[in-house]
């Protein structure tokens, strides 16, 4: 079995596919699989794997599935992945030649700790630059919640977890929705276990677009309940400073201006609630989804 699972999700990116395989293929350590879950891709997505897997000296698995957004496509991956590290990685991004190998360098410091998920690097840009802050010193244990909170580290990071533990915390699948943030299951993980983060660039992010970064606040207009549900369980945190809480809940009332028959009709889970005291904040939350209103309208 391969201590690693590369995780792929995928939605018409067969453009892209090779850049990141060509990453893949320079990897100083060589024990992994590379995993491609496709999202119901209409391009040549498909006939784009089988050329790479033709050309791969390493495993290569695909599997195609209907459309319900990354956050499914991770589902499915996690119960097919036969590594003990579940690496994400999307496929308009890349990895260093030397990531993986720094991964598992890291990973054998804590692999016998219960109490970590796993380990955790920094993602940099095209040009080599870290994305945020990096980390105050070199190597830091703590929860994905303290790590922002605590030592106010900012910008995306490389959370590399056990695969046992993403079987542990799966994500919430909403009835009629596509998306669900990854905070929502990162700081469940953080309830449990911590990570151990290196200040060291292991991703190279270029985000495209059409992506979900680029498109973040229609994603979560489009999934509400799954946007309040993350916000609601943030005002609750002991370990998230109040600021942080105070905007959770704007965030919570914002999105939840969304919420329509249709979302309460479909959903299968309740709908999230929020404590009765910060209904202060209400006010705030819905002038925010007036402007999200008007923005989206002038695209």
């Amino acid at each position: 079995m391969p201590l690693i699972t590369v995780f792929t999700p995928t939605y018409n990116r067969e453009r892209l596919l090779p850049r990141l395989f060509d990453s893949l293929t320079k990897q100083t350590f060589t024990d992994f699989e590379w995993l491609i879950v496709d999202d119901g891709s209409t391009d040549g997505t498909s006939a784009t794997v089988d050329r790479l897997k033709a050309q791969s000296a390493f495993p290569v698995v695909y599997c195609k599935k209907t459309n319900g957004g990354k956050h499914s496509a991770v589902n499915t991956g996690v119960r097919m992945a036969k590594g003990d590290l579940f690496f994400i990685a999307d496929s308009d991004d890349m990895l260093p030649a030397d990531s993986l190998e720094t991964v598992v360098e890291l990973w054998h410091t804590i692999k016998d700790d219960d109490e970590f998920a796993g380990v955790c690097g920094l993602d940099g840009d095209l040009q080599g630059r870290v994305i945020g802050s990096g980390l105050p010193k070199g190597m830091i244990d703590a929860s994905a919640l303290k790590i922002r909170n605590l030592y106010h580290v900012t910008g995306d990071m490389k959370e590399v977890f056990r695969t046992s533990v993403l079987r542990e915390f799966p994500f919430p699948e909403v009835a009629g929705e596509r998306f669900c943030p990854e905070a929502l299951v990162w700081n469940r993980i953080a309830q449990k276990y911590k990570l151990r983060y290196l200040n060291k660039i292991i991703y190279t992010v270029d985000y495209q677009p059409s992506g979900i970064t680029s498109q973040i606040v229609r994603a979560r207009m489009q999934s509400p309940i799954a946007s309040m549900m993350t916000y609601a369980e943030m005002t609750t945190f002991r370990d998230v400073l109040i600021r942080i809480r105070v905007r959770a809940a704007i965030n919570y009332w914002r999105f939840g201006c969304c919420l329509t028959e249709r979302h309460k009709r479909e959903a299968a889970s309740p709908i999230p609630s929020l404590a009765w005291y910060w209904k202060w904040v209400k006010p705030v939350g819905w002038a925010m989804h007036i402007v999200d209103t008007k923005k989206l309208k002038q695209k």
